[in-house]
Formats: structure tokens, C-alpha cells, sequence
């Protein structure tokens, strides 16, 4: 018996060692805090359900994700439940979000905006209003045929259940809320 509890406890070190040891394992509690940063910018890589924190060209830190509840291929228009694809940033920062903490994606993107001009989502003032936002690094226009509302935010990353927002971990959204400021670089990426 005694010699059972000795092999246990032996496993269970070596097995918190590694936990501890491997830097990109997102721990439930949180883990270490992120440190300030000069030149943040977020990388979410949706087909490994990741988001990566970049400063500058150094990544300081991975977070596992959820999607949205249809996550392959591009956002296209309000209620697909897809996870837009492209070049953002985050335009706002929401401490009373309803799923914890939220940073805003400015979905839709020039490039959504055109798309959604060819295709009959919205019209010429629509467009041109999104554009202006972006070249502004402002807030797009939310409430289109093309959808809005994307946002990095809380309340668990076990599966994909969002309309098409990223969520994490409370834990990991409060180090990251903490840490990025509005007009950080956001790259969705398939």
C-alpha cells in the first residue's frame, strides 16, 4: 500500500511539473498574468480554436477559444453563426458586458462592406458609413444584413456556442481585457 502511495505521489508531482512547465497550456485559474504591452496585437487562429497575444513579433501568450455555433468559413451575413475572417481591431471595451467582459472586433470590414454592396446586403450610405468608420478606427456600422456585434468576450470556450463572437475563459478574458487597448490589431485568420 505504501509503496502504491510513493508511485502516486511521484506521478502527481511529475504531472503538476508539466503543467507548470509548458507555457501554452491555458490553466483554469488563469495562469500568469499578462505584462504590459508595447505593441499588442491578437492573432485568433479559428481552425485551432486559438487566440494568440502578440507584442510586437513575440507571443506572450495562447488562450484556448470558442466560435460561433457554425464556425468554418467567413462570416456573410446577421444570424449564420459564423466567426468573421480578415484584418480588425478592437473598437471598444465593455467592463458590464452580459457574457462577462468584452472587447469589440470592428466587424464588418471594408472588405465586408464591399462585398455586401455587390451583393445587395446594404446599400451605398451603409457602405459608405462603414468605411468612413474603419479609416476612422471608430465603431462600423452594427445593426446590417451583414451582421455585427463580434466581440472577444467571456463565459466559457468548451465548445462553439457564440452567434459568431470569440469567448474565453473568465479568467483568460480578464487578463486580456486588462492588458488590450482599443485600436489593438485584431487578425482572424481560417
Amino acid at each position: 500500500m505504501r509503496r502504491i502511495v510513493i508511485i502516486s505521489s511521484i506521478f502527481l508531482v511529475a504531472f503538476i511539473e508539466l503543467l507548470f512547465s509548458n507555457q501554452f497550456l491555458i490553466m483554469p485559474w488563469g495562469g500568469d498574468d499578462l505584462p504590459d504591452l508595447k505593441n499588442p496585437r491578437l492573432i485568433v487562429k479559428k481552425k485551432e480554436r486559438k487566440l494568440e497575444v502578440f507584442d510586437g513579433d513575440k507571443l506572450i501568450k495562447t488562450y484556448k477559444i470558442a466560435l460561433g455555433s457554425s464556425p468554418v468559413g467567413d462570416k456573410e451575413i446577421e444570424g449564420d453563426g459564423k466567426t468573421p475572417e480578415g484584418e480588425f481591431y478592437i473598437f471598444t471595451k465593455n467592463p458590464k458586458s452580459r457574457f462577462y467582459l468584452s472587447l469589440g472586433v470592428s466587424y464588418p470590414n471594408i472588405e465586408d462592406a464591399k462585398r455586401g454592396l455587390e451583393n445587395n446586403l446594404i446599400n451605398q450610405e451603409e457602405h459608405d458609413e462603414i468605411v468612413k468608420a474603419i479609416n476612422e478606427k471608430k465603431m462600423p456600422l452594427q445593426k446590417t444584413k451583414l451582421g455585427g456585434e463580434i466581440y472577444i468576450h467571456g463565459d466559457g470556450n468548451l465548445t462553439d456556442w457564440t452567434e459568431g463572437c470569440i469567448a474565453l475563459h473568465n479568467s483568460d478574458m480578464k487578463e486580456l481585457f486588462d492588458v488590450i487597448e482599443i485600436k489593438t490589431p485584431v487578425n482572424i485568420l481560417p
